[in-house]
């Protein structure tokens, strides 16, 4: 059976500064139950969560992803998380990770509706192999978002940008991406932009030069994108971020969907349409990725 860890958090203010938070954590049975009936992350969706990768043992850009967790609470109006108490869970989910590709998922949730609130977790369990994915690359078909590139701004509750644990919409998009006969999907706008997958961040190669949808669009902003365009650039190559209409995507020389546990899958088709793979470079570029990053 395969292994899993959770651990219970019971959250600290923001400004608690203390040297050790254990008195915080209760580790619980991964299988038993743990949440309430009236628990609204499970009832509305209404909380945010963050998913670690973790590679023999280390966990990659817990800083990052902490940040990101903080931004994702301020767009939601949940409790500021306090970074060090949750950096300090990481750190005990992550012992219990052993070699190997694992991840820990972060929820923080408003709680139980007329009763505690926040309520938040921690778990830990291995990865799924990702090996064919990232050597034989994807197939991705764009799908309409239903949005156009201003409504954003027009619609800052719609809380676009935000990593909540409302997903219903992308696991319907992924479906229907395998309904089309492919694996992934690229949202785009109704007004005939590029946005994100339901998973994972967009990175489109022009040559030397590397670029992804801008994230004023309400995009989530990728860690592992984050990541990958500081090794580039430290490649020496061009990083950047565009506003890409989908009809460009042809026209690019190679394309990856890239996430914190997938890591880079090469995209090898857009609605059909083959693109380039370039194998080897993207063989550098998981390399990196499996590499230690704090």
């Amino acid at each position: 059976m395969a292994w899993r860890f959770a651990l219970m958090i019971d959250p600290a203010a923001a400004g608690d500064d203390r040297a050790d938070y254990a008195d915080t954590f209760t580790e619980v049975d991964p299988a038993a139950p743990a949440l309430t009936v009236g628990e609204l992350s499970t009832q509305r969706g209404d909380g945010i969560f963050e998913s670690i990768g973790v590679v023999d043992g280390h966990p990659q850009e817990v800083t990052a992803h902490l940040e990101r967790l903080a931004h994702s609470a301020q767009l939601c109006e949940l409790p500021l998380p306090n970074l060090a108490q949750w950096r300090a869970a990481v750190d005990r989910a992550a012992a219990h990770c052993g070699p190997g590709e694992s991840v820990v998922k972060l929820i923080l949730s408003r709680g139980v509706e007329h009763g505690p609130a926040p309520t938040a977790w921690v778990t830990a369990a291995a990865a799924s192999d990702f090996t064919r994915a990232r050597t034989e690359g994807i197939r991705v078909v764009t799908l309409d978002r239903g949005y156009s590139l201003a409504t954003p701004a027009r619609a800052p509750w719609l809380l676009l940008g935000a990593k909540t644990l409302s997903y219903a919409v992308n696991m319907a998009a992924l479906r229907e991406a395998k309904r089309r006969g492919a694996d992934d999907a690229i949202f785009t706008t109704s007004d005939g932009y590029v946005l994100e997958a339901p998973t994972a961040s967009l990175i489109v190669r022009r040559g030397d030069t590397f670029v992804t949808p801008a994230p004023n669009a309400g995009i989530l902003h990728g860690t592992t994108q984050l990541s990958l365009f500081e090794h580039l650039a430290l490649r020496g190559f061009a990083v950047g971020y565009e506003t890409i209409p989908v009809a460009t995507l042809a026209e690019a020389d190679a394309a990856w969907l890239v996430s914190s546990v997938r890591l880079a899958a090469p995209i090898t088709a857009i609605d059909d349409a083959p693109l380039a793979v370039d194998a080897e470079f993207t063989a550098s570029l998981n390399t990196y990725l499996l590499s230690p990053r704090d």
